[in-house]
This record gives structure tokens, sequence and C-alpha cells, in this order.
């Protein structure tokens, strides 16, 4: 089977697809076994494969990969996408900012924060990264943990505080460590 994926990529982030002395586009062909082409004109990127086995996925990771970076995440915080415990999801800030200019960077800086504190927060909590690039808001991370900085950073662009949305991700993440620990409960540790 062919796997042939043609993207456009904003094209200021053309030179991080690339990296230097290509050391990017590289790395993510040998990682994910594809081929990729860059129109660095147009933006145009297209990613292929010939696989004969249809359950290999790593086509469709290296088209995360790309759109990663065109969203804005570095080239190494984009590989974390190889790990299959690591999403990516995209929020549009559109349907919360309408068409004014003024309104999308408002409703960005809400995410960003001053000094990047706001983001930098969420992602420490939510243990995942975070892009604000254009017109959207990226975060890759662990499914689990996604859902959750999803729900935080919809409540922060709905216009709730802050505050709030960090006691969220602190009561997951209290969760979470709960469920570890019973994981390991009984377990004998000479086995």
């Amino acid at each position: 089977m062919m796997y042939s994926k043609s993207l456009r990529v904003p094209t200021d982030r053309i030179g991080a697809l690339i990296g230097r002395r290509g050391r990017s586009k590289r790395d993510i062909e040998e990682a994910c076994r594809v081929s990729i082409t860059v129109d660095s004109g147009t933006g145009e990127v297209l990613i292929e494969s010939a696989t004969d086995d249809i359950t290999q996925m790593r086509p469709f990771i290296a088209t995360d990969i790309v759109t990663a970076i065109g969203r804005g995440f570095s080239a190494r915080n984009a590989m974390m996408l190889l790990s299959e415990e690591n999403r990516l999801h995209v929020i549009n800030l559109r349907p919360f900012a309408g068409k004014s200019r003024a309104s999308l960077l408002r409703i960005r800086s809400r995410i960003i924060g001053e000094g990047g504190r706001v983001r930098l927060n969420i992602e420490r909590l939510g243990n995942t990264k975070i892009s604000v690039y254009g017109k959207t808001v990226s975060v890759i991370g662990r499914q689990n943990n996604l859902r959750i900085v999803v729900s935080a950073i919809d409540s922060i662009l709905s216009g709730g505080v802050h505050a709030v949305a960090y006691g969220r991700l602190e009561a997951a993440n209290r969760r979470q460590k709960a469920e570890r620990m019973n994981i390991w409960e009984g377990q004998s540790i000479h086995e």
C-alpha cells in the first residue's frame, strides 16, 4: 500500500521543519520511514511511504509531526509523537475570538500569560507541551492528560478564571497519582 499525504505548513515554519542542514526533516524521514518533499515557496509538504503493511502507523505519525511543527512546536517537541502514548490536539481559536483581530490577540494572551507563565503552568500541571501559533492552540501529550488540559484551555478561552483551571489540573494529577498507587498496592517487590 502506498501512503501519500499533502499538507500545507506556514512558510515561516519551513525552516523549523527542515532544520539546520536538513537534520529535522531527515530525522522524521528515518524515524517514520517516509520521504518528505518540501516546497519552501508555497509551504506545500508531501509525505510519502511505500509500505506493504497497512498496520504501520509511521506515515500517519510523520503527518502529525509535520502538522505539529507547522503549528509552532519545535522539531524536538514534535518528535514526542513517536511515542505511542502521545497525541496531538489542535484547538481552533476562531470560535472563541470571532473575526476580530483584537479578540484573537486577547484570547491568545489569556493562554500565554505574562512572560509565558500561564502556558508554562498548564504544561507543568498537565504534563504536556503547548504551542500558541496563529489562530490555534496545540497540545502534545498522553491521551488522558490531553483531555484534562484541553478542558482547562477551553475553560480559560471561554473566560474562566485561571486559578480554577489550575485547580482542575491539580485535582486530576492527584487522582492519577492515587490510581497509580492503587495499581502498586498489594504487589510484591521481590517477585
